[in-house]
């Protein structure tokens, strides 16, 4: 079921927001349980048994993992840490991860004229975000920086809140126990502030993503003798743009929903594309993912705080990991590899803080996205050569034009939408446009409001009722 669904938008939601504001306080979190559990099975199927049992799983450990007074077995909670780390590391690994590694040997085998048989499991959807989840519920309740959950359905809100469930944010236990238990209040307030952010996000992917996908999915699927200099470019940006306001998308339209239902959900989004650095872009771009693996991976291998040379290794620990967590491809595990090469090499070279001159900023900006669109070719080409086709002749200017499949895509309409999404990478990186329509009452922020409410919401409704939208891109993570 995709946010921007009509079955979503004018039945789901409805429903479930209604039932949390008519029922007893008590029964809230049971309600939005319950509701996640119909969201997320009408996608899952069979697999929601998989989501269940590792949630059941982790609950019963919680409370064993929780420092007494004395720590007086530290050794039992640490290797009930490792146990429970690697049951749900082997929940990503087997179902997220087997066919990538049992097909990467058949390659091998094949080499030496041997057979190797290859596994096909089918993916479930949102393991990902949900096994991140469970780890820092772990984590967070061994470092004691959390009580572990006492109610099994206080525990499963947090894993299975539909509005987080499917793309993120990623959410750490420790910033949202406190809002778990069943008093917190649910106002009118919080629906009034999230559904504006809701619409926003419901905008950005309706009307700027679904328009820019056809293109960017004709170039990409252009063969390597049809490709041009122009062709290439044109597809790069249009994915660079695409996944930006559909990811960023739905992140609003998360954390808008979390705020409906008296949520405060962290932000993922921050003008990425306005970053003069790559090491900015990371601290602006998937800013919940980034705070994960910082938390959880760098920050226990040492962080920055044993020389440069395991600094420089933990980053490219991280960066792999990162690639890795978002496809099981060796297209992910290269561009998380390069994105590790870029941080290592600013820190290096000194160059992962922002020049003082305006003249200095606005090169390294250009410069940073250049590096980012190179990036997300990796990202979005079905192979590594397919990816090394389309990069060469980006570094190869020709007089040729566009094929006819890209022109075809690139109607009047979507050629404006593509302008418009590329004259916003020439935004300043302050104000964020979701904090500031969510909470700001200044007079920008109340023309972007009623903007988005009326023209913006308007427009995305027709085109939802027409059919045109499409799924998430992360809804494949």
């Amino acid at each position: 079921m995709s946010f921007a669904s009509p079955l979503f938008l004018w039945y789901f939601v409805p429903a479930v927001l209604v039932a949390v504001l008519v029922c007893p306080r008590s029964w809230r979190n049971a309600v939005i349980t319950a509701g996640s559990l119909v969201f997320y099975a009408a996608g899952a199927g069979s697999t929601t048994l998989l989501l269940l049992f590792a949630l059941v799983v982790n609950f019963l450990i919680g409370p064993l993992l929780e420092p007494d007074r004395w720590d007086s077995n530290p050794a039992r909670r640490r290797w009930l840490l490792i146990g429970v780390l690697t049951f749900n590391v082997a929940i990503l690994g087997i179902w997220k991860y087997a066919g990538f590694a049992t097909e990467t040997l058949a390659g091998f085998a094949r080499l030496f004229g041997a057979d190797f048989p290859v596994l096909h499991i089918a993916l479930p959807i949102a393991i990902s975000f949900y096994t991140f989840h469970h780890i820092s519920y772990a984590v967070d309740v061994y470092r004691g920086e959390r009580r572990a959950a006492r109610n099994l359905i206080t525990f499963a809100t947090y894993i299975t809140m539909f509005p987080q469930l499917i793309a993120g944010p990623i959410v750490r236990y420790r910033e949202i126990a406190e809002q778990l238990p069943q008093q917190r209040q649910h106002r009118l307030d919080d629906i009034a502030a999230g559904f504006p952010r809701f619409a926003l996000g419901l905008c950005k992917k309706v009307i700027v993503a679904d328009s820019l996908a056809p293109v960017a999915d004709a170039a990409f699927a252009t063969p390597g003798d049809e490709m041009t200099f122009a062709l290439a470019w044109v597809g790069a940006l249009a994915y660079t743009l695409q996944l930006y306001f559909d990811f960023s998308g739905y992140s609003d339209m998360a954390i808008g929903l979390g705020r409906m239902f008296g949520f405060r959900l962290p932000e993922n989004f921050a003008r990425p594309y306005s970053s003069v650095t790559v090491t900015e872009f990371w601290r602006r771009w998937h800013m919940s993912l980034s705070r994960w693996f910082r938390d959880y991976v760098y920050i226990p291998l040492g962080g920055n705080r044993a020389g440069a040379v395991r600094t420089y290794r933990n980053l490219w620990i991280v960066f792999i990991l990162t690639g890795l967590w978002h496809g099981a491809a060796w297209t992910f595990v290269v561009w998380g590899a390069y994105h590790g090469a870029l941080l290592v090499t600013e820190r290096r070279l000194g160059r992962d803080t922002a020049p003082a001159g305006a003249g200095a900023r606005a090169a390294r900006r250009a410069l940073t996205m250049v590096l980012v669109i190179v990036g997300w070719v990796f990202f979005r080409a079905e192979d590594l050569s397919t990816a090394l086709v389309m990069l060469g002749h980006m570094l190869t200017p020709d007089l040729a034009g566009l094929n006819e499949a890209v022109s075809t895509a690139l109607t009047n309409q979507r050629l404006v939408i593509l302008l418009a999404a590329m004259m916003s990478m020439l935004l300043p990186g302050h104000p964020v446009t979701g904090p500031l329509i969510e909470a700001s009452r200044s007079r920008p922020a109340a023309v972007l409001r009623t903007s988005v409410m009326t023209v913006g919401l308007g427009y995305a409704a027709v085109l939802i009722a027409a059919g045109t939208f499409t799924p998430f891109l992360y809804y494949q993570f």
